[in-house]
C-alpha cells in the first residue's frame, strides 16, 4: 500500500496563496507599471534559455508564496529521489530515469547517481545507435541490393513517433538530404492513406524500415509494419533479403527477433523509459539518422544541461520551477483550466502536440499517489500550435472571448535560414510575438478605445457605439520563453525544461506523472472487441 500523500491544500503556503487570490487582484497593466517589476524575473535564465514572466498575474509576495509551496510540497527531495533512481513511479514500482538516457560517461572513480549498471547499458546502446546512424548516412551500410539507403521510414505511434518527428522538424536545417542523400519519413496513424501516402513515392530497394514499439505488439504500429513489409515484398525484397531493410526498436527483443528483425539491427530500451520521455533513448534513432550522431549527442547534452540547472538553481531562479509554479497559480488559484502553448518559429510546428502528450498523459490524473481523490485541480488542458497562424484563428477568443487562457510563448533570438531576406522575416515574427504578449496582458480599455476610434476618423458619437466591440479586457497571464538559437543543444534543453515542469507540478499535486492507465484502457477494450 502506498504511503499517505498529504493534500497540497493542507500546506500553509497553499492556504496563504488562497488568501492572496481571494483579495482584489490588480489588472496586469497596473502590475506592469509597478516600479521594480523587472526584478521579479531576475536571473530567470540558463542553458541558453531565458523566461520573461513579468506578465504573469502575480507580485513578489505571491511569487514568494509559490516558491515556498514548492519547498513545502517536497519538490527538491522528490527531484533528488528521481535523479537517484528511486522508484518514484509508485503504481508500477519503477524508477523514472529518462534523465539517465542523456548522461555522459562519468569520470573514473565517479558513479552516476543512478548507478554504474544503468550507466553502462545506456552508453552501450547510445554508442550502437550513433554508430549505426553514421554507417547508414555514410552509405557504408547497404541494402539487400548493395545500394546505399536513400530513405528511412520510422513506424511508431505516441512517444515512438512524436518525439523524433518533432525534433527532426525543429532541426530541419541539419536534415537536408543534399549532403547524405538520406531522407527520413514518419508514419504513425494506421489509417491506410497515411502509410500509402508515405510509401508510394519511395523505392523499396533503397528504403530502411524502422519499427518502434516498446512491446512489439502495439496494434497501430504492427498494422503499419505488416503493410510496409508487404510493400517490400511487392517491390522484390523478399525472404531473408528483407532483414537488411528492417530495424526494430523495442523493449521486447525476443518478439522482434521472432518476427524476423535481425539482432544487429535491433535496438533496445528499458521498462523505466516512458514513451513520452523516450526521444533520448534508442527511439531517437530516426533523429540521429536525420541529423547525424554528432548533432544527436549535442541534443542529449542540451537535456543534460537543463538537468544540471534544475538540480542546482535556487527555486526562485529555477526555470522549470518558474514555469510550473506560474501554471499552478493560474490553474489552482485563478481558476484557468487551460494552457496555450504558442510557438513562433515555424520549425517548432509539432512542439505543442509533443508537450500536450507529455503534460496531459502525465498529469491528467484524478487521484493522488496514495489512491485518494485529488481535492484540487491537476493537469490543465494544454493545446496550441504556431503562434503566427493562431493570431489569424483562435487568438480572437484569447482577446475577446469569455475564457481566460494563460499563454506560454516560445521565440528564438536568432535566425539561421539561408535566405536573403531572412532577417526581415525574423523581425516580423518576433515583433508579432512581443506585440501579442503585451496586448494580451494590458488589453485596451474603453477610454483608450474611444480615442483610437476617433483617431481613425469616426465622429465621437459614432465611435461611442463601437467602443464595447473594439475594447479588449486584457489581463491574460503569459510568459515568453526565449531561446538564443534553435540548435540541437537548445532544443534538448527546451524539451527537458518541459519535462521538469511536468515533474514539479505533479509533485505539487501529489500525483504520479509516470503511469497512463487511461491510455491502456482503450487498448484493452479494442483488443476485447476484436476477440469478442
Amino acid at each position: 500500500m502506498n504511503a499517505p500523500v498529504p493534500s497540497p491544500t493542507t500546506l500553509p503556503a497553499w492556504q496563504q496563496l488562497a488568501q492572496l487570490a481571494a483579495a482584489p487582484q490588480p489588472h496586469l497593466r497596473e502590475r506592469l507599471a509597478q516600479p521594480g517589476r523587472a526584478a521579479l524575473q531576475a536571473a530567470a535564465e540558463g542553458t541558453g534559455i531565458r523566461i520573461d514572466f513579468t506578465r504573469q498575474a502575480f507580485d513578489e509576495a505571491i511569487w514568494s508564496a509559490l516558491t515556498t509551496l514548492a519547498r513545502e510540497a517536497g519538490v527538491e527531495s522528490q527531484r533528488d529521489a528521481m535523479f537517484a533512481g528511486q522508484a518514484i513511479n509508485t503504481s508500477e514500482q519503477r524508477a523514472v530515469l529518462h534523465v539517465a538516457l542523456r548522461g555522459t560517461p562519468c569520470a573514473k572513480g565517479n558513479a552516476a547517481p543512478w548507478g554504474t549498471v544503468i550507466q553502462g547499458l545506456v552508453q552501450s546502446e547510445l554508442n550502437r545507435v550513433c554508430e549505426f546512424a553514421d554507417r547508414v548516412r555514410a552509405g557504408d551500410l547497404k541494402s539487400s541490393t548493395g545500394a546505399a539507403f536513400t530513405d528511412v521510414v520510422n513506424i511508431g505511434i505516441g512517444g515512438s513517433d512524436l518525439g523524433p518527428r518533432m525534433a527532426a522538424d525543429a532541426l530541419a536545417p541539419l536534415c537536408s538530404d543534399s549532403q547524405t542523400g538520406l531522407r527520413v519519413h514518419f508514419v504513425s496513424n494506421p489509417d491506410a492513406w497515411a502509410v500509402y501516402h508515405t510509401l508510394r513515392g519511395l523505392n523499396p530497394t533503397t528504403t530502411l524500415l524502422i519499427v518502434a514499439s516498446k512491446t512489439f505488439t502495439t496494434q497501430e504500429t504492427m498494422t503499419n509494419a505488416t503493410t510496409a513489409r508487404r510493400w517490400l515484398d511487392d517491390g522484390g525484397i523478399t525472404g531473408t533479403a528483407q532483414s537488411a531493410h528492417l530495424v526494430a526498436i523495442t523493449a521486447a527483443p525476443r518478439k522482434s527477433a521472432a518476427a524476423g528483425y535481425p539482432e544487429a539491427h535491433t535496438f533496445t530500451f528499458w521498462d523505466w523509459v516512458g514513451g513520452r520521455y523516450s526521444v533520448w533513448s534508442a527511439l531517437g534513432l530516426p533523429l540521429a539518422l536525420a541529423i547525424g550522431s554528432t548533432a544527436f549527442r549535442e541534443f542529449l547534452a542540451g537535456g543534460q544541461a537543463m538537468d544540471a540547472h534544475f538540480r542546482s538553481a535556487p527555486l526562485a531562479q529555477n526555470l522549470p520551477v518558474i514555469l510550473a509554479m506560474s501554471g499552478v497559480w493560474n490553474r489552482n488559484f485563478l481558476n484557468c483550466p487551460t494552457q496555450l502553448l504558442a510557438c513562433y518559429p515555424s520549425r517548432l510546428v509539432r512542439f505543442a502536440p509533443f508537450v500536450q502528450q507529455m503534460d496531459m498523459e502525465s498529469n491528467g490524473k484524478r487521484v493522488r499517489k496514495d489512491g485518494q481523490p485529488c481535492d484540487s485541480g491537476t493537469g490543465p488542458i494544454l493545446w496550441g500550435g504556431l503562434g503566427i497562424d493562431g493570431q489569424h484563428a483562435y487568438f480572437q477568443l484569447l482577446h475577446q472571448g469569455t475564457h481566460r487562457v494563460p499563454v506560454e510563448f516560445i521565440g528564438v533570438d536568432t535566425e539561421d535560414t539561408p535566405l536573403p531576406l531572412a532577417a526581415e522575416h525574423h523581425r516580423v515574427v518576433n515583433l508579432n510575438l512581443r506585440a501579442q504578449s503585451q496586448a494580451l496582458a494590458v488589453g485596451r480599455d474603453e477610454a483608450a478605445t474611444l480615442q483610437a476610434l476617433i483617431a481613425e476618423g469616426r465622429d465621437p458619437e459614432q465611435a461611442a457605439e463601437f467602443v464595447s466591440q473594439r475594447s479588449f479586457p486584457g489581463n491574460v497571464p503569459n510568459s515568453v520563453i526565449w531561446l538564443d538559437a534553435l540548435t540541437p543543444h537548445r532544443l534538448g534543453a527546451l524539451i527537458a525544461l518541459y519535462e521538469h515542469k511536468v515533474f514539479v507540478q505533479a509533485a505539487i499535486w501529489g500525483i504520479n506523472a509516470y503511469d497512463q492507465w487511461g491510455v491502456e484502457l482503450g487498448k484493452t477494450m479494442a483488443k476485447a472487441m476484436e476477440n469478442g
